[in-house]
């Protein structure tokens, strides 16, 4: 069947501006690190992407190695794109990024300009596009010189492959670093994509305040810190949880201290008629530096519950305090 996507589409999400940019995206925007690989349902995950795209969610979140197997969540949405989204490509922002491995060799990780060029230009045919809207470094790498990064990144853009480009988990002196570089070059570092939860703030030590004063935007990926701001950790570690996997998310992280504090803050969402994770991603929005927040989903009714945070009105000041206090 034919996808046709809702006419009120963007009147059910709000949209901020990327850093000093001419870029807006939507305040959640949807990754597709799980659930999207060739392991998953391909039916479930192009009802996600559906079901997004109806509430106004433009931009979808790659990158090379997501899946499994690697490439494979790529290749998934290809398909996807092809199916439903081809008439509708400008009115969506895709990206995706190289940094960790995704071949063999010493050509296939990290920060080289052989391996981000080779990458992007894999992970295009992947997604049967011409080119990403952004484009992003994944990690930084102490081994290349930042300079022949930048340039890589310089390079893309030139060459029409990407619109944008962007880093990922780069400390605060080294977005400095590469900002000045792209921009000696003619190009702006339009959005960083760090860590960032109630549970992990390292981007509050300094991070928001450089990309505050260097005018680029902040997506925050993982801001339900891998589930556990959600309500499936209330009681402990559930048999069909992540952590209970001991993969990306250990059990033995999951504390009886974190539990009480997952329970301490799942009562100030109660009061506000929000479910924790509901609070979890109102709370990351509060600051005006962040642009959006990266998601995942799982189901469209996980998708669903977490853009039903932005029905909710913003914290206030005695809220924010209460929440502090159980974070500290």
């Amino acid at each position: 069947m034919t996808y046709l996507p809702a006419d009120d589409r963007y009147d059910r999400m709000t949209y901020r501006r990327s850093g000093r940019s001419g870029l807006d995206l939507p305040e959640i925007s949807l990754g597709l690190w799980q659930n999207f690989g060739g392991i998953d349902s391909y039916e479930v995950a192009r009802a996600m992407l559906r079901r997004a795209f109806d509430r106004g969610v433009t931009h979808f979140d790659l990158a090379n190695n997501y899946g499994p197997p690697y490439g494979s969540a790529e290749e998934n949405f290809g398909r996807i794109f092809a199916a439903d989204f081809r008439p509708l490509r400008d009115e969506l922002v895709i990206s995706t990024k190289a940094g960790w491995d995704m071949w063999p060799g010493p050509y296939g990780d990290r920060g080289s300009r052989k391996y981000l060029i080779a990458s992007l230009d894999q992970s295009l045919k992947r997604m049967g596009l011409d080119h990403v809207d952004i484009f992003y470094h994944h990690r930084p790498d102490p081994n290349t010189p930042l300079e022949e990064t930048m340039a890589a990144l310089d390079h893309i853009v030139r060459q029409g492959k990407a619109l944008y480009v962007g880093i990922s988990q780069y400390k605060p002196e080294k977005t400095r670093e590469a900002a000045a570089i792209l921009a000696g070059m003619g190009t702006r570092l339009l959005i960083h994509q760090p860590k960032y939860n109630m549970l992990d703030r390292w981007v509050e030590d300094g991070l928001l305040d450089a990309l505050g004063e260097l005018g680029v935007g902040c997506i925050p990926f993982s801001p339900l810190a891998q589930g556990l701001l959600t309500g499936k950790y209330l009681k402990g570690v559930p048999d069909d949880s992540r952590a209970a996997r001991n993969g990306s998310l250990q059990a033995s992280g999951v504390t009886p201290e974190l539990v009480a504090k997952l329970q301490a803050l799942d009562a100030i969402a109660k009061r506000r008629g929000q479910s924790l994770a509901q609070l979890a991603l109102t709370w990351i929005l509060r600051d005006a530096r962040v642009t959006s927040a990266l998601i995942g989903a799982r189901t469209v009714e996980q998708l669903d519950d977490s853009l039903d945070a932005l029905k909710a009105g913003p914290l206030s000041g005695e809220e924010i305090g209460e929440i502090e206090a159980v974070l500290a």
